[in-house]
């Protein structure tokens, strides 16, 4: 699942055999080994347009990632590599089954997993979000250990920021299974962490979770050395709106091409931009204009934050100049087209396992505890309940047209009402406003005009017109600036002797 990355580079000697081998769990630690290195074009591009660098690429030219799944054999110089794991796998094993016999094979799995995960000769706890994962694993914890368990949860106290807030759910969960409950505060001046959130990652990440993830650890690592979290659950049982709305698209694509014609224009006309398409207004009338494309573009381009790929006016010719093509985003369509269901959102579980699951939510959650010698464990994503989960068809996982309709209903009688019914809120931060408050200094600062044409990786223009629009109001690009502020950052710290031409970057 790529609970665990591993990092590699091969240095050629005679005949194309393997003169020597690097490896490493962390990218800073290998590039100690390497005298001299570049950052690789497409890495920048893939990054600006997925928030992460995919495997098996890093940022690094010649530096690669083992990928989920695969192995490495390395002997008389020779490199071997095979895949013994693939999800997929999986999913051709789909079979319709009484809802009562899934319901007790599905808390099976997750009762065994968590059992595994909860051996240790450590202090052990768990992050508690409120939401339906970690409170599904806090019940099984609590059947499991009579005695204390100990919970983290992290929240926010301004008026404005309630919306993002989990605590008091968290809280009711803690006294429900009777927790030894431990909360953090997450205000604007938190992100003074951001620099030391970027040296965490070791690379350009710019998943802003990360930062609630980093403090969440800290705060953790004082009671426990070992902490389990609920990612993967959203992945593996449908928790993203977004897989309602890909099977949303799909009805939409069998209306008449004229009619979707004439409800796109006038979604064209009645709806405004919508905070960069992050907002409902923004994602209805993405929706109906991206109707007439086919269902793996459409979830591409819902995923990705430069959906027009070498379209979107943020990359600089030399950058464009640079790449041969939107290649990472090319796997995207390849693998939904690949996935064995024909249900479309059963299809975007399938990328999410392979592309959005391992390459950001494990690898952020493995470089932030791991700052802090923090063990985070995913019983979500132990192999049991992935095939349990993978051979669940669509139409059980949504039952109702309800995200984890299956999981909630499972969960009867074992959760609290208010946190089956509760919607989902996501490990999230106010960072839209804090950008255009608190962190605008820092955001003009990082994305000046000067330090944008030193890199030369976008378009100065374009990047103070983003800032324009969002410090303003009009506009939400919180995710595209934060992306160039991490950029930034990261050059900052790990590139030192960059040129000003980026397509030679290097560092000694």
């Amino acid at each position: 699942m790529g609970i665990k990355p591993l990092y590699y580079s091969v240095q050629s000697g005679k005949a194309g055999a393997a003169q020597r081998v690097l490896f490493s769990s962390e990218l800073p630690s290998l590039l100690e080994g390497l005298p001299h290195w570049t950052i690789r074009p497409q890495a920048i591009a893939d990054f600006l347009s997925l928030l992460y660098v995919p495997v098996p690429d890093t940022i690094v030219e010649g530096v690669y990632q083992l990928r989920p799944g695969e192995a490495l054999k390395i002997a008389r110089g020779r490199l071997e590599f095979w895949r013994y794991y693939r999800p997929a796998e999986e999913a051709g094993n789909q079979v319709e089954t009484p809802q009562g016999d899934q319901r007790a094979k599905f808390l099976s799995a997750l009762r065994n997993s968590v059992q595994t995960h909860l051996i240790s000769d450590v202090p052990l706890g768990l992050f508690l979000s409120g939401g339906l994962d970690s409170a599904s694993i806090l019940a099984c914890m609590r059947e499991a250990i009579p005695g204390s368990i100990k919970t983290f949860s992290l929240g926010y106290d301004a008026p404005e920021d309630q919306s993002f807030n989990e605590l008091k759910a968290a809280r009711l969960l803690a006294t429900h299974f009777e927790t030894d409950h431990t909360e953090a505060i997450l205000r604007p001046d938190a992100v003074s962490l951001l620099p030391r959130v970027v040296a965490g990652m070791g690379e350009p990440f710019a998943d802003s979770s990360a930062i609630p993830t980093y403090l969440v650890s800290e705060v953790a690592r004082q009671s426990v050395t070992v902490a389990l979290s609920g990612i993967g659950g959203d992945e593996l049982f449908g928790g993203y709106p977004r897989y309602l709305g890909l099977r949303t698209a799909a009805h939409y694509a069998s209306l008449p091409v004229g009619v979707r014609s004439w409800i796109a224009s006038r979604a064209v006309s009645c709806l405004s931009d919508g905070a960069g398409g992050h907002e409902v207004r923004g994602r209805i009338k993405r929706f109906l204009l991206d109707g007439h494309r086919p269902l793996g573009e459409q979830y591409l381009r819902w995923t990705t934050f430069q959906p027009d790929g070498w379209d979107a006016p943020l990359f600089a010719h030399g950058l464009r100049s640079a790449v041969a093509d939107d290649s990472a985003l090319h796997r995207v369509r390849d693998l939904f087209q690949e996935w064995p269901s024909c249900d479309p959102s059963d299809r975007a579980m399938g990328v999410d396992l392979q592309t959005y699951l391992p390459d950001d939510l494990l690898r952020m959650g493995d470089r932030m505890s791991m700052v802090h010698s923090l063990e985070l464990r995913v019983p979500f994503c132990d192999h049991h309940l992935l095939a349990f989960a993978c051979a669940l068809p669509a139409s059980t996982k949504f039952q109702g047209w309800k995200l984890k309709g299956f999981m909630r209903s499972s969960l009867q009688g074992i959760l609290p009402e208010s946190i089956i019914s509760a919607k989902k809120r996501g490990f999230m931060l106010p960072l839209a406003r804090w950008l255009r408050e608190d962190l605008r200094e820092m955001s003009q600062d990082l994305l000046s005009d000067e330090a944008i044409r030193r890199r030369g990786y976008v378009n100065p223009a374009y990047v103070q017109w983003l800032l324009a629009e969002h410090h303003s109001g009009r506009r939400n690009f919180t995710d595209q600036l934060y992306a160039l502020m991490v950029l930034e950052l990261w050059h900052g710290q790990v590139a030192q002797s960059v040129s000003s031409y980026p397509m030679g970057v290097g560092a000694a």
